[in-house]
């Protein structure tokens, strides 16, 4: 698979480590290795990254000399879209949803949202449950009236373009076992708004690697989820050049872990938040990256996982830990 025939820059930290975590192996009873997408780079790194290699180029490649795009008030996603245009040149402009209802002050302005500000975006909010996609092209309208020429990444960077970030990871991933002698069993990581999901089993179908990945939902019912992660690996696979390679068995999710919604935190997820950094040194996030590991954690000791080689996936994200100082500290002295 020719990658090289799409339109990138260069700016992620790859490949990311590919590490085994013994301390939280031994306490789950099961062989955990984690790959560190909290390590590409740019403004703390994460999962976006990948997809904003792709994403960016083609930005320049049209000429645009800002970029939109929107996610939630902590969005990983922004904060990262921020940075790339703070290292291209580019003007940057932020849609914020309020996803949560959230008041509490480090929560709307600390974390990611400090970072936007820090590498120069400006920022606009929306209330929770606004057509976000309606909203951007409205507001693209007046800046292209303006003389600005605009180019509009969905929330996420989840489109064909940028899921192929992830078909580079699976890629990635699978070359970084190969030459370790690793077999993976399995392969876990969250998922929300579906383009590393639809990345990562694009690639993996395409080079028959025949490694199963679940998804850990973030926000959607379980069927919604697999039907937007299938929806976009069918485009994704098209755009390759390898359409159908993707079927619909092939996309896995579990949404058990999502809680009272997106952003919001159960029990579980801070208990992961805190398993990973005590046993093993490593932050996750309260939305993303939590989630999937909190799902994690609670398969492994269901014990579908026994005797086998799970890879979790990190999708960074821990400047948000920022904004959720309130939910993670309370209780302890």
């Amino acid at each position: 698979m020719h990658l090289s025939r799409f339109p990138r820059v260069f700016l992620a930290h790859l490949p990311t480590p590919l590490e085994k975590l013994d301390r939280l192996s031994h306490e789950l009873g099961v062989e955990i290795w984690i790959k560190r997408d909290d390590c590409t780079g740019l403004s703390t790194g994460g999962n976006k990254t990948r997809k904003l290699e792709f994403l960016m180029a083609e930005a320049q490649a049209e000429g645009a000399d800002l970029v939109i795009t929107q996610g939630a008030t902590q969005s990983n996603h922004a904060r990262q879209t921020a940075a790339f245009a703070a290292k291209l040149g580019m003007g940057c402009h932020l849609l914020l949803e309020d996803r949560t209802g959230s008041n509490k002050a480090n929560y709307r302005q600390n974390g990611n949202v400090l970072l936007d500000h820090l590498h120069g975006a400006t920022t606009e909010t929306r209330p929770g449950g606004a057509d976000m996609a309606a909203e951007m092209e409205a507001v693209a309208a007046q800046f292209r009236a303006a003389g600005r020429k605009v180019y509009v990444i969905p929330g996420g960077g989840s489109n064909a373009t940028g899921a192929l970030g992830y078909v580079n990871c699976a890629f990635e991933l699978v070359s970084q076992a190969n030459d370790r002698g690793l077999v993976i069993d399995q392969i876990v990581t969250a998922t929300g708004s579906a383009g590393t999901q639809a990345g990562l089993i694009t690639g993996l179908k395409a080079i028959n690697a025949r490694i199963p990945l679940l998804g850990i939902g973030v926000r959607a019912p379980r069927e919604k989820q697999e039907e937007n992660v299938f929806a976009l690996a069918q485009k994704t696979a098209e755009k390759l050049g390898c359409a159908g390679v993707v079927a619909r068995e092939d996309v896995l999710a579990n949404s058990d872990y999502v809680g009272a919604g997106y952003g919001i935190p159960r029990e579980d997820t801070l208990e992961a938040i805190r398993m990973f950094a005590e046993l093993e040194g490593i932050l996750l996030d309260p939305v993303y990256s939590a989630k999937g590991a909190a799902g994690l954690i609670d398969l492994c000791r269901k014990g579908q996982f026994k005797g086998q080689r799970v890879v979790f996936l990190h999708t960074g994200g821990s400047a948000a830990l920022f904004g959720y100082d309130d939910v993670l500290l309370a209780g302890r002295a």
